[in-house]
This record gives C-alpha cells, sequence and structure tokens, in this order.
C-alpha cells in the first residue's frame, strides 16, 4: 500500500482537490487526520468518498475515546456504503496533547483500541452486542451492514511494543508512526511476536509505515519544512527511541518545554540535522527513494504523512512518483 495523509486544516474544498489528486497520482488510500482542533474529518471523508472512485479512504487515526465505539462503527460503515466498499478504519490510542485538553488523557492505552474493533467486526456482521469494558453497550446493533462486512479492514496505530504485537495478533495491519529503517528493523521484530499468536483465519497482515515525509527538487527547502513535524516527534519520542538514534535527551526536551509553552519557533529551531533524518524522510524525490528503498526490506508499505513538502500541491505528486514502485499494492 502506499498511502497519504491529508490533515484537515484547510478549508475542505481544497482538502478535496488534493485527495482527488492523490489517486490521479496513484496512491492506494487517503487517510485523514481526526484531531478535535481540525474540521470534522468525517465530513471530509464522505465529500472525497463521492469525488473519486478508486482509492480507499479511511480516519488515520480515530481514537475510541472522544466517540462511543459503537456510534464509530457505524460512522465507518456509513463511510464504507458511500464509498463502495473503499473504506479503512485506521484507529489507534490517540493524540496525548489534544486528549489531555478533553480530560482523557489517562484513558488512553491498548484495551480501548482492542476492545472498540472487536466490537465494531461484529457490529459490521449484524450481530447486536452486550459489552462491559472500557466501554459500555447492551443489546446494540446496526441497522445496516457496510459493504465490506467484518472484512472491512482495521489498521491500528501505533508505535509501541504491545501495540505493535497486539496488532500483528489481531488486526488487518499496523500503521507505525516511524520514518527510519532502524525504527522499521525494531518494528517488524515486535510484529513478528504478535504474528506467532495470529489466529490462521485472520489472513493476512501488513506492517505500513506512517511517515513524516517532505519531499522537494530542492532537498534543503525539504529538510527546513520537515522542521516542524520532527519538533513534534522528538518531544515525544520515549527515552529507548532518542537512544537508538543517539539523540541528546536534554535537547528532547527542551523542544518539548518550548512546545508545551507555545514558542513554536524557537523549538523549529532547536531541531538538529539527526533528528531530522530519524525522524523524517526529507530530502529530494531520488533521497526520499533510496531511504524507501531500505524502509521496504521491513515494511509492506508506507504512508506519506506531514508535512509532504515546502510546497504540498507538487510534493503530492512528486512522491508517489518517488515512491509507488516501491510500495503501491
Amino acid at each position: 500500500m502506499l498511502g497519504i495523509e491529508l490533515t484537515p486544516e484547510e478549508e475542505l474544498d481544497r482538502l478535496i482537490d488534493r485527495g482527488v489528486a492523490a489517486e490521479a497520482a496513484g496512491y492506494d488510500a487517503v487517510f485523514s487526520t481526526c484531531h478535535y482542533n481540525n474540521r470534522d474529518p468525517w465530513a471530509f471523508l464522505s465529500r472525497l468518498a463521492a469525488e473519486t472512485t478508486t482509492v480507499r479512504i479511511g480516519p488515520g487515526v480515530v481514537n475510541p475515546l472522544e466517540t462511543h465505539p459503537v456510534t464509530l462503527a457505524s460512522r465507518v460503515a456509513t463511510l464504507d456504503e458511500v464509498s463502495d466498499g473503499r473504506a479503512v478504519f485506521g484507529i489507534g490510542p490517540g493524540d496525548p496533547s489534544t486528549l489531555a485538553n478533553l480530560g482523557l488523557g489517562d484513558q488512553r492505552g491498548l484495551r480501548p483500541v482492542l476492545e472498540a474493533f472487536t466490537a465494531a467486526r461484529r457490529l459490521w456482521d449484524g450481530d447486536r452486542i452486550d459489552h462491559e469494558g472500557t466501554f459500555e453497550a447492551t443489546d446494540a446493533g446496526l441497522n445496516y451492514e457496510p459493504p465490506q462486512g467484518s472484512d472491512l479492514p482495521v489498521y491500528v496505530g501505533g508505535e509501541g511494543p504491545h501495540m505493535c504485537r497486539m496488532a500483528a495478533k489481531h488486526a488487518d495491519g499496523l500503521l507505525f508512526n516511524g520514518s527510519h529503517p532502524d525504527d522499521f528493523r525494531w518494528a517488524r521484530d515486535q510484529v513478528e511476536r504478535g504474528l506467532a499468536d495470529r489466529p490462521a483465519d485472520r489472513g493476512e497482515f501488513d506492517l505500513i509505515g506512517y511517515a513524516s515525509v517532505s519531499v522537494d527538487a530542492d532537498p534543503d527547502a525539504a529538510r527546513d519544512a520537515a522542521r516542524p513535524a520532527v519538533a513534534f516527534i522528538t518531544a515525544g519520542a520515549a527515552p529507548p527511541v532518542l537512544d537508538r538514534h543517539g539523540i541528546d535527551h536534554g535537547t528532547a526536551d527542551t523542544i518539548g518545554t518550548l512546545v508545551s509553552a507555545g514558542q513554536f519557533s524557537e523549538a523549529f529551531e532547536t531541531v538538529t540535522p539527526s533528528m531530522i533524518d530519524a525522524f523524517s524522510l526529507a530530502g529530494s524525490p531520488a533521497e526520499l527513494r533510496e531511504r524507501a528503498d531500505e524502509i521496504a526490506e521491513y515494511a509492506d508499505g508506507l504512508v506519506v504523512g506531514s508535512p509532504i513538502g515546502p510546497h504540498v500541491d507538487a510534493a503530492v505528486s512528486d512522491a508517489a512518483a518517488a515512491l509507488r514502485n516501491v510500495f503501491s499494492e
């Protein structure tokens, strides 16, 4: 799979044009980020379904905390219906910073994700469910079935070892937050551990890289455009990840403090070249292709994530041209 992430920060008409261009450029899937402080992802995805014919579409990724999982299952089922069976369910524990704004930060975890998509599969097959766990449901059901039923693909977004293994055991794929071959080598090891416990009837599994990409004919401009995304990634990176790339913990903490204080320019300027190398695919199309070839040793696909490039509309097609022969279905 070659996918692309589009973020509803911009007016939806412009985003729809970008999604249509992504289909024409050869992407297999378009994912929408899901944050309460951006425009509604379901409005975007539903409109995109009407303007496209082949590309898969879905949240990338939604969490099961802001919306009741039964309601969430219905939203995905509706998207599958309006897209004639092209929906993909990307689900994860949620962004800690935005969930904290809603008083939900302490509820993040593996169990809410697993329970939500397990219930969704039953609902999509027409079952009525009772559930008492991270959410409650009593005789809940849908009055319709999506075209794909429980075959609707579920991709778990995550990066921790337990989430990676859980996805490999129970889901159709993992959307792994990473951009460096060393991280994908580690992720593949976690996935293989989970696959050892995967039921035989669950079918094939895909490890998909969800990478921060910035591409431009001017590699310096591409790397500079990656700074904001890399700053946020660095600030949230776990100590073992920083150690894997030789990144100083104190510098990462400084960036996190600046981001939390809203001092974004200072945070972005503190990003080092080694951070850009570790946490993004940034450079010319040829450099992007070279890194993708290395990642393809471990990953089955790639999602082109923010910022995409300093000139986003051009970068959508430039990234596809560089990557589709590596990762397309």
